[in-house]
């Protein structure tokens, strides 16, 4: 089969991937987990320059190479357009201490009582539609699932300007509260990076050093931990380079203190991490991909679309649904009053062929 047949199919296959979500009734989710999640993240797809953003295109196009056949070192920026990974599921709450949470990072990795597991997760990603359609996509699945808004709602972000900005909008555009969280894991990220700036590598002190702080963030005091680091780094007159991490993290702290209540989290069992989404990156957008040179815009929506609906679990009742569909389109459309014709002996039904 050529590989433009297989294209075009794959395409057609997906054209109900819409039309299948905003009919879909949520079920039995009513009696999931009283945490409603919702998490957006943005990842890169290797583009045909002719599908790339305009503004992309212009930047590639301005670009000299200095090899013909490749790209060399440097010449690979301005190559992707960004697909929106977005990501909604319900679970039940997890209350847990400061302490807890910390002993069961490195280095002590103390074991943790079992963790709820996620319920109803779906995950989809478009290089099509920009971040605040598809985050407008996530509010509508979650409306579907707690219209009345009994659920405790949770934004999970990394710290995007945009992606905050946008909660706040559809938040107050949709009328729900909405508790927006900071995850843990790029907070300990920033951490890391400033411990170098006080300690060797390598050194257990290091270890301590991030422990200690990161305990005191998910006591509620990230603005004391930026103020105690950048304290710290006067006192030992390092330079303009050496404290570069040491300021971007508490930069980091400090932008975004609001969103970093995790002893009030803890305590009402909601999530703090982004893991959800992160792993939806990697195995919806990454697994896949990134395998391939470059995409088209209308194939690299399409497989998208597939593979959403089949890490969402939803690939069967979608293809009932879209096999519904085109009945409608090329049969019942084309018949007065929608009666069929059948041809005496034929077989309606659909086989499975291997």
């Amino acid at each position: 089969m050529g590989k433009r047949q297989v294209e075009d199919l794959v395409q057609r296959a997906a054209v109900d991937f819409d039309g299948f979500y905003a009919q879909r009734e949520p079920e039995a989710q009513q009696a999931s987990g009283s945490n409603l999640a919702l998490s957006a993240e943005g990842k890169g797809v290797v583009m045909l320059p002719r599908d790339l953003r305009e503004p992309t295109r212009r930047a590639a196009q301005g670009k000299a190479h200095k090899l013909a056949k490749r790209l060399s070192k440097g010449e690979k920026r301005n190559r992707k357009r960004m697909a929106t990974v977005a990501a909604v599921y319900t679970v039940a709450p997890y209350v847990r201490t400061p302490e807890q949470v910390v002993r069961s990072l490195a280095p002590w990795r103390k074991p943790a009582s079992p963790r709820p597991p996620v319920e109803h997760k779906r995950v989809w990603a478009s290089v099509q539609n920009d971040p605040e359609a598809v985050l407008e996509e996530a509010f509508r699945e979650a409306l579907r699932r707690d219209p009345k808004g009994q659920k405790n709602w949770v934004g999970l972000v990394d710290g995007n300007q945009t992606q905050l900005d946008l909660l706040k909008k559809l938040s107050r555009k949709h009328q729900v509260k909405l508790t927006v969280v900071l995850d843990l894991m790029h907070v300990s990220e920033y951490l890391w990076s400033a411990s170098v700036a006080f300690h060797d590598e390598a050194s257990p002190q290091r270890e301590q050093w991030v422990g200690e702080r990161l305990h005191n963030v998910l006591l509620g005091k990230a603005a004391q931990v930026a103020a105690g680091m950048r304290r710290s780094a006067t006192l030992r007159a390092l330079s303009g380079a050496q404290r570069k991490p040491v300021d971007v993290a508490a930069g980091y702290l400090l932008n975004h203190t609001q969103y970093m209540r995790y002893h009030e989290y803890l305590a009402a069992g909601l999530p703090i991490g982004t893991g959800v989404i992160e792993g939806a990156c990697r195995h919806l957008v990454c697994d896949r991909m990134d395998r391939a040179a470059r995409w088209s815009l209308t194939g690299a929506e399409a497989v998208l679309r597939l593979r959403a609906l089949r890490s969402s679990g939803d690939l069967t009742a979608y293809w009932d649904y879209h096999v519904a569909q085109e009945y409608q389109r090329n049969h019942v459309a084309r018949y007065a009053d929608g009666n069929v014709v059948r041809i005496k002996g034929s077989t309606p039904a659909l086989r499975l062929v291997k």
